[in-house]
């Protein structure tokens, strides 16, 4: 699976630690999700969507084979 997080998160202008903060999750866990190391939970798919006005399906895209 393919995200676009760390784009989103730069435009708005947030560290890992500043959007780690607003969903309540720790740095380390938005820099795997950044680096296709972890697959997060449909709870935070969905908390990064609303926080960023997009659909899960705009900021995580699957790839063929996943």
């Amino acid at each position: 699976m393919h995200n676009r997080l760390k784009v989103e998160r730069a435009e708005h202008d947030y560290t890992q630690e500043d959007l780690a903060k607003l969903i309540g999750v720790s740095r380390q866990t938005i820099n795997s999700i950044e680096k296709n190391r972890y697959v997060p939970s449909t709870v935070l798919a969905l908390k990064l969507s609303v926080l960023f006005k997009k659909n899960v399906n705009e900021l995580f895209i699957l790839e063929e084979g996943d």
